[in-house]
């Protein structure tokens, strides 16, 4: 895979991650990003969907889109696979990364998600490797 599309995809603000249901089915959902070395990280609430369905099927694809998760027309999608990481040390490096990255956004967006949770949840990071740019899944 182009480390041209990982350094692309991983300076985007949002990128639209897909998994994938048991029956096939794509789900797609914005998501914040980081380069991460040779690949890309992710940062999600342990109880998500998105985890479910990768300790599945590592299977992704990403494109970047919009904070609502809508992809422009024409933008690439890049295949992939995605590990799920619990590891407290490696979740607390990638949130500091995340952390970096969005500034502001991200102190609003987790003090709010810590109120309306009525507490922190735990989370888990998503290691993204690029397989295929060509598209599809």
């Amino acid at each position: 895979m182009s480390d041209d599309a990982t350094a692309r995809l991983g300076a985007e603000k949002f990128v639209s991650l897909t998994t994938f249901k048991r029956d096939g089915d794509a789900v797609a959902a914005p998501m914040w990003i980081v380069g991460d070395g040779a690949g890309l990280s992710a940062w999600t609430p342990a109880d998500s969907w998105k985890v479910k369905r990768l300790r599945r099927d590592p299977r992704v694809t990403l494109a970047a889109c919009g904070r609502t998760g809508k992809v422009p027309s024409g933008q690439p999608v890049v295949a992939g696979t995605a590990e799920v990481i619990t590891d407290p040390g490696e979740v607390a490096r990638v949130e500091s990364l995340v952390k970096r990255k969005y500034g502001l956004g991200f102190r609003l967006v987790t003090f709010i998600e810590t109120l309306v949770a009525r507490g922190r949840k735990p989370r888990f990071v998503l290691r993204i490797t690029l397989t295929d740019s060509s598209g599809g899944r």
